[in-house]
């Protein structure tokens, strides 16, 4: 009777201890965490957005020797994170292509960045957060950017794309 226990205790603990991996999409999922404005001495005006992802075969990033096509710095797919950037104007968000530094004056406003490959195994499921820096720039005489909003999404080596995400911050 005791052999016939200890056998079972012994199944149940094999059973508990084989757990199964976590099986996501291929497609990547992503979701906000966090967005706060930050100073530093390589950013004047800088910004931390912080958001978590998953994806089922573990193709997301990039490295600095992917840069044949699709991911050639001529392909919009050189990018894997695209943020878009909108400023609310008489009660409509308008989405703003260049803005006006006070430095540089006018100049293409692009929030679009390289991060670097999280996995290197083959279809593994991963799982985790990504946090980017990003220039951020607050004209504080504009009677227009009191209420901004970002649109963003990834895209992983298959050229899946996640879903979009999107932050709304009043000042």
């Amino acid at each position: 009777m005791k052999k016939i226990v200890y056998f079972e205790i012994i199944v149940s603990i094999v059973f508990c201890a084989c757990k199964q991996p976590e099986q996501f999409s291929v497609i990547p999922e992503i979701k906000f965490i966090s967005f706060g404005k930050y100073q530093d001495d390589k950013i004047e005006d800088g910004a931390m957005l912080t958001f978590s992802f998953q994806d089922g075969d573990g193709d997301i990033g990039l490295n600095g020797t992917d840069l044949y096509p699709p991911f050639d710095t001529l392909s919009i797919y050189y990018y894997n994170f695209f943020c878009d950037y909108y400023e609310k104007q008489n009660g409509i968000f308008v989405k703003i292509d260049s803005i006006e530094t006070p430095k540089e004056g006018m100049q293409p406003f692009n929030l679009n960045a390289r991060f670097p490959r999280l996995s290197d195994l083959p279809e593994e499921s991963i799982h985790g957060e990504i946090c980017l820096t990003m220039p951020f720039y607050y004209d504080t005489t504009s009677p227009y950017n009191d209420t901004i909003q970002f649109k963003f999404f990834i895209i992983d080596r298959k050229l899946n794309h996640s879903n979009i995400e999107e932050i709304i911050v009043v000042r």
